[in-house]
This record gives C-alpha cells, structure tokens and sequence, in this order.
C-alpha cells in the first residue's frame, strides 16, 4: 500500500501546477488508490486547492464525480471509434482535453455533471454538515399532474441541486459570466465553460418528482412529493444525444470569421465545439489517438461499433473462441447441485 501511495504522489508531483481541469486524472484512479488523500495531495489549481481546504468534506465526492464521469464516458462511447480511452498519467483524457472538438465537449460536460450528482447526493445522504435536503418546497402545494380530487404536497428529501451545481460550478473555475458572445466568437475557456454548464443543466433537467401515498388501506388521499435526480446512466445518456446534436462555433482566434456565424446564438443546453474531430481510425501517439486496430467489431451491426465503421474500411480478423460453463444445473437430494459442462464455439472479429 506505501509504494501505491508513493507512485500516486509521484504521479501528482509531474503534473504542472497550471494544468487545467488536472483535478480529471481522479477519475481514471482505483477507489483504494487514494483512500485517505488531503488538498494538498491532489492534482489540484490554486484555487480549487483553497476551495477544498475551506470545504474538505466534500472532497470524497470530488473523488465520487470524477469517477462516475469518466466510467460513464467510456459507457457511453464503449461502441466506437473514439471510446473515451483514458491515460494513465495526467491529463488523463490527453488530447482531446484541449482539441476544441466534439469529444473535448462531451468531456466537459459529463465531469460538470458529474461533480454535481455526487455533490447532491452526498447532501441528501447527509453525509455533509453543510447541506441537507432541499427545504424551499417543503409544505407547498402541487399541481399539474395528479387528478384534480387528489391533493398532495411537497414533502420528503428533494434532492438539493442547487447546492450541487453551485459547487460544480466554483471547482471547476466557471468565472466567465457572458459566456456566448455574438461578437468575434468562442475561445476554448468559454468553450468548455459553456458546456460545463450544459452538463450541470443536464442534471436538473432529468430530474424526475418522486410521490408517496398516504391514506387508510392505501387509499393514497394525500400523496407526498419530491424532486430526485435520475440515475447518472440516464444522465450520461441525455448528453450523449446532445453530443450527437452538438453545433459547432466559430474560433475567436481565428482571423476571418464569418458574419454569419458571429450572428449565431447558441441555446445554453447545447453541447458546442470549435474543431471537427479527428476519425480515430489510425493511432497517433502524438494526438493522443488510439487507433481501432485490434478493437473487436460486430460482423452483423450496420452502427457504429460494426466491422465496416469501426475498422474504417480496412477489414477485419476472424477468431474462434471457446467458451466452457456449466449448464443444466439440477438440485440433487440431499443436498448438492449437478451441473453439466457445456462447451460453445464463437466467431470473434477484430479490426485489422
């Protein structure tokens, strides 16, 4: 356990104390990793370390956040080119932190929702003395969508998104307050500031109201209601869809931007990116591409993850693969179960 801890440090210890959202590379790490680390341990800026001293309890879910984002990345990516491949050492998404593309957007926008599901979850799980429940609709009225006979009111734990999205919002530095600006387009702050908060939006969009009926022999006469987040997959799945309908924006760095796209608004659920995306067919090292060589493939699949898109056109290797497990398990008297072992034979592809 002392030579992990001393090669996590080490890890920290190279990481340039200016690099942006480092604070990332947590959520590549192992949960017994960093069991017990401290502010001044973490990969973190300035200004996220002085949040987390005046804020240390809520450094597990820091953790917590980072963790459910990157395994939701790669969820949601599993099936193709780009699979949100991860590195070992920081920045742990490599370059596609800083392309400017449609990935860089995904990125930023499931670690923003990321923190603020952990974040709220830790509050209404009262694991931190600071936040609770979210009290402002408790006792208030509802209507909209329970029959007009029934009467019901706000009550229970609401989960308090507020608090979340607040601290989501301090960590990750989201200072800018004009964001998308008409005149001269996005730099790569705004950028991934704006998807950020798309992300954040995202959490309280999928929001769903919970009830509980009361009433003698479960008549339900009154029912209590609150606000409780989806769980993150149905979250990650929401941002996949905005991902696949993201809208790309001129480059203020740029020296010739079109009128055209100056006049553009972008709504602030969007997903926007400044960079087409590279096709992730070949590896690059030096872009941090993996390649699909050696990915497996679906023969038959007409998506993403099918042998012709996925291996780009190159072909693919066909393996044989043999599978033993039991089967046509009984229960014998007394007292033991027979099983039978079965023997499957299946094709495998793999890219070329």
């Amino acid at each position: 356990m002392r030579r992990m801890w001393t090669l996590v440090l080490l890890l920290v210890s190279v990481v340039p104390v200016g690099c942006r959202a480092s604070w990332m590379w947590l959520g590549g790490t192992s949960s017994g990793l960093l069991d017990r680390p401290t502010c001044d341990q973490l990969p973190l800026s300035l200004r996220q370390r002085d949040l987390c001293r005046r804020k240390p309890f809520l450094l597990p879910s820091v953790l917590d956040g980072a963790r459910l984002a990157v395994s939701e990345c790669q969820n949601q990516f599993r099936l193709e080119r780009w699979n949100c491949s991860t590195s070992e050492e920081p920045p742990v998404f490599g370059h596609e932190l800083t392309s400017g593309t449609k990935e860089t957007a995904f990125i930023y926008a499931v670690m923003a929702a990321g923190l603020v599901h952990a974040v709220t979850r830790s509050c209404s799980q009262g694991n931190t003395t600071e936040c609770s429940c979210d009290t402002r609709l408790q006792g208030g009225a509802g209507q909209g969508f329970l029959a007009p006979a029934q009467s019901w009111h706000w009550g229970g734990c609401s989960d308090h998104i507020r608090y979340g999205t607040w601290f989501s919002r301090r960590f990750m530095e989201n200072t800018v307050k004009n964001m998308s600006t008409s005149r001269g387009g996005f730099t790569l702050s705004t950028m991934n500031q704006h998807n950020g908060e798309a992300g954040r939006q995202a959490v309280e969009r999928t929001m769903s109201t919970d009830c509980r009926c009361h009433g003698v022999s479960g008549s339900c006469a009154v029912k209590t209601c609150w606000k409780t987040m989806a769980p993150f997959r149905q979250v990650g799945a929401y941002l996949k869809e905005r991902y696949e309908q993201s809208v790309q924006v001129s480059d203020r760095s740029r020296r010739k931007v079109r009128r055209k796209d100056q006049r553009r608004t972008v709504d602030k659920h969007q997903l926007i990116y400044l960079n087409k995306s590279p096709n992730y067919c070949v590896a690059d090292r030096r872009r941090g591409v993996a390649g699909t060589r050696g990915r497996r493939c679906n023969r038959t699949s007409v998506g993403p993850d099918g042998c012709n898109l996925l291996c780009c056109g190159r072909g693919y290797n066909t393996h044989v693969e043999r599978h033993v497990q039991r089967c046509e398990c009984k229960f014998v008297w007394c007292c033991y179960v027979h099983c039978r072992r079965c023997e499957s034979m299946n094709d495998m592809h793999t890219c070329k």
